[in-house]
């Protein structure tokens, strides 16, 4: 199987993140394979968007990643849960942070490294440690390198967009429709309404 090609990441963000929805997300820490399909995303537009790390334009020990090309993993820790995003465009700061997946392969690992069964992997801290995913190994590194490996895996029904979570003192930020949801899967934080019988997927 080959990996994604990558180039979808480099021009729109926004449309990047919908496309991101159905991909399969692969990592092998300490010799096991774990892997999911997308569920959920937020994109954070860099200078133009209060709620990105980069709003300012600065760059700083903690956000440099997101100055680097497009294809650059850029893992932050908020709260001592780690949070990955992928790093969009060829010249801006942008990026897209992996909010939820579907568990694939080696769930029987990512109940262990989770220590529970439910909620495995529907928020952003949650699916890193069920990965495996940490800000010292993976901040930096590219996709499609060995650390996170990106295919293609499953389309959406139904994408739905929302404003993004955790971002109350953003002001004008807080309601973009910048969240990215597959309708009726029920792996995403706040999941809401009906489970769809294919988990929103066709």
């Amino acid at each position: 199987m080959s990996y994604l090609d990558l180039d979808f990441l480099s021009e729109d963000t926004l449309k990047a993140a919908k496309e991101l929805l159905g991909k399969k997300i692969v990592t092998y820490t300490n010799g096991v394979t774990t892997s999911g399909y997308i569920t959920e995303v937020e994109a954070y537009l860099g200078t133009k968007d209060r709620a990105a790390h980069t709003f300012t334009g600065v760059k700083n020990k903690k956000n440099s990643t997101m100055f680097e090309p497009y294809g650059h993993i850029y893992v932050y820790t908020m709260h001592g849960h780690h949070c990955m995003n992928f790093v969009t465009t060829k010249d801006l700061p942008e990026g897209i942070l992996i909010r939820g997946i579907e568990p694939a392969e080696g769930i029987e690992e990512m109940i262990l490294r989770r220590g529970r069964e439910v909620n495995l992997t529907d928020g952003p801290g949650k699916l890193t440690e069920a990965l495996g995913v940490k800000r010292d190994t993976h901040n930096g590194k590219i996709l499609n390198t060995g650390y996170v490996d990106i295919y293609d895996g499953k389309i959406p029904k139904e994408i739905v967009a929302t404003p993004r979570i955790g971002i109350d003192n953003k002001k004008e930020a807080v309601d973009y429709l910048y969240r990215f949801i597959v309708k009726g899967n029920k792996h995403v934080s706040r999941f809401k309404g009906k489970q769809d019988d294919n988990n929103g997927w066709q």
